[in-house]
């Protein structure tokens, strides 16, 4: 799941949001705003059942990804309908 929202310094906040344990194990999610770089964004668990990792970008940015788990396990958000190049895409308004 992606939440968008505005943040404190203008920019928008692009959140990054799985079940905890589905899939198990630790999960990154790598993109084009890090450079396409494994563990820089971890996804942490949370209070509600989730686990989460945000970013801050300007608005309008489109942002394509893919999560990382264990074992070099690639896959796409499970409520991202848009792709390209085989990514997942966001866009921020």
């Amino acid at each position: 799941m992606i939440k968008i929202s505005k943040s404190r310094a203008g920019t928008q906040r692009v959140t990054f949001s799985l079940p905890i344990g589905a899939p198990p194990g630790r999960v990154s999610v790598v993109g084009s705003f890090n450079d396409w770089t494994p563990g820089r964004h971890h996804l942490t668990p949370r209070s509600n059942g989730r686990r989460s990792a945000s970013v801050d970008v300007v608005p309008g940015t489109v942002l394509q990804f893919r999560y990382l788990g264990e074992d070099g396990h690639w896959f796409d958000d499970p409520d991202l309908a848009d792709r390209a190049d085989g990514n997942c895409v966001c866009t921020t308004s």
